[in-house]
């Protein structure tokens, strides 16, 4: 086998492995969607089948043979070549480690997790949730023993969803914030209140799908390559390759600003997937580098351009078009000052820019805690709530509401939370940055979002996971990625938000 043969068969590779992941994420999104309540032993069933297979082909003899050789010779690969060997070998050697039986298990265990968690949450129910999260946690600790058993547990997983992150970086980070945000939240509590009152109503889950569609076609997404469904927890998924994307929300009759901003956020998601390079589908680097940059670009056209003014000006048409009583007598000031209101809530999702971070240091803290053995699975529901009366001041008076929210942990999702501020932060300096060359408030006032997503895609978007994050903030910020850039905005933010005086 000469090098042109090996690189043929590299890509071949990754086109087989491509399948199998279109099919297994085709199953979990209809698990998610769609799918008969009956119907999680089914999917767990095709899924532990394909798992075994996507195991075999991943860490069989021929392919560890292609790629050691491959490795061998990555001087004369191209830099994408590179890469793409240097993934797949971190993988298998990561895979290799962890014993079949247990990853085919693990695999099993996340499909029935998130099928009891999609009946606890609504029931109220942790206990019947609890077996199976212990499971999850168990599982997790013991794989991270296996991949890097010189390693702290929560350190490594930190590290897949945000390679260069650990414990002590986000500690720093999470304490630089805790300074700016506490004082300013302080500040805003005993300004006059917004009224929020116009974001309340009855509007009709149909009214709600088609104003989805017209920010989707607003924001510049593709529809022929990216559809839309409903779930409890909205998210979004690569099905194959960047060419097929999901986003899913979930309509709230009374809250128009629920389903809206999970449009635009799954909508952020689904811009940086579908903008990588048409020559890396198929391949392991199509799609998002990490969990801290896929947030970046979900918050940013969320929180950053979705939240501002320029972008309410614009879309005030559309909410008096599909819910004409409603907002007839409603300004573009008015609404924007209420999906600003910034004041401690339950529920993360649903959170505003500026309390935000600390319903993931909650999180954080908690599964810092489990993962370290200094907290029982038992006990998470009594420290969620205990950490959102000191953190936020406020009482959770259900699971429901409180430690059942998300559906992160039931996906086995451990370490992924911090990228959510993360990339709120990341996004914050990549808007400063992108303002050197767009008047972003101009494209906004004019409904063009081109100019937005094209600078967006020729400095993140169409390197997929080329480069490592710290590599593509630094190509892309030319400075130092520093968190007080995103502490400056939400400042200058709410001051004007809530008339502060300026220091």
């Amino acid at each position: 086998m000469n090098l042109q043969e090996a690189i043929q068969k590299l890509y071949t590779l990754q086109s087989r492995m491509a399948a199998y992941s279109h099919a297994a994420g085709l199953i979990s999104y209809d698990g998610q969607t769609t799918a008969p309540k009956g119907t999680a032993a089914n999917r767990a069933h095709t899924l532990a089948i394909l798992s075994e297979d996507m195991y075999r082909l991943s860490t069989g003899e021929e392919t560890v043979a292609l790629l050691e050789y491959l490795d061998s010779c990555k001087e004369q690969l191209q830099e994408k070549e590179r890469r793409m060997v240097y993934l797949l070998l971190k993988d298998i050697r990561y895979m290799q480690k962890i014993p079949m039986e247990e990853y085919v298990a693990y695999d099993t265990l996340l499909v029935e997790a998130e099928d009891v968690w999609h009946k606890a949450k609504p029931a109220n129910d942790f206990a019947s949730f609890e077996p199976y999260l212990e499971k999850i946690f168990d599982t997790v600790r013991r794989f991270a023993g296996y991949a890097a058993p010189e390693k702290d547990p929560y350190d490594y997983w930190l590290n897949e969803f945000e390679p260069g992150i650990s414990k002590a970086s986000c500690d720093a980070f999470f304490s630089a914030l805790r300074e700016r945000i506490v004082p300013l939240l302080k500040k805003v509590q005993v300004a006059k209140p917004v009224d929020d009152r116009c974001l309340y109503g009855s509007f009709p889950d149909a009214a709600q799908e088609a104003l989805s569609y017209d920010l989707m076609k607003l924001m510049g997404l593709d529809l022929d390559h990216v559809g839309l469904s409903t779930t409890e927890h909205p998210f979004t998924t690569s099905l194959g390759s960047h060419l097929d994307e999901r986003i899913t929300t979930h309509y709230q009759e009374d809250n128009v600003a629920s389903s809206l901003y999970s449009v635009v956020h799954e909508g952020g998601h689904a811009l940086y997937d579908t903008g990588s390079d048409d020559s890396l589908a198929y391949t392991v680097l199509d799609g998002g580098v990490s969990m801290g940059i896929h947030e970046s670009q979900s918050r940013f056209y969320e929180n950053l351009i979705g939240r501002s003014l320029s972008f309410i000006r614009q879309i005030m048409p559309l909410l008096k078009k599909h819910f004409p009583e409603h907002f007839a007598s409603v300004s573009a000031e008015e609404f924007w000052r209420a999906v600003n209101k910034a004041e401690p809530s339950l529920i993360r999702t649903e959170a505003d820019e500026l309390t935000y971070c600390l319903h993931i240091m909650v999180r954080y803290e908690l599964e810092k805690r489990v993962m370290a053995g200094e907290l029982a699975v038992h006990d998470l529901p009594a420290a969620w709530n205990a950490l959102y009366k000191e953190y936020l001041g406020i009482d959770v008076p259900d699971d429901t509401r409180g430690v059942l929210q998300d559906s992160h942990w039931s996906g086995g999702a451990i370490g992924y939370f911090p990228s959510y501020a993360l990339g709120s932060a990341y996004g914050a300096q990549f808007l400063k940055k992108m303002k050197e060359s767009v008047d972003v408030d101009a494209c906004l006032e004019r409904g063009d979002f081109a100019p937005i997503n094209a600078w967006n895609r020729t400095h993140i978007w169409q390197y997929g996971s080329l480069y490592e994050p710290g590599k593509l903030l630094a190509q892309v910020l030319e400075e130092p990625f520093d968190p007080q850039v995103f502490a400056d905005y939400l400042e200058e933010k709410y001051t004007r938000i809530y008339d502060l005086p300026r220091e």
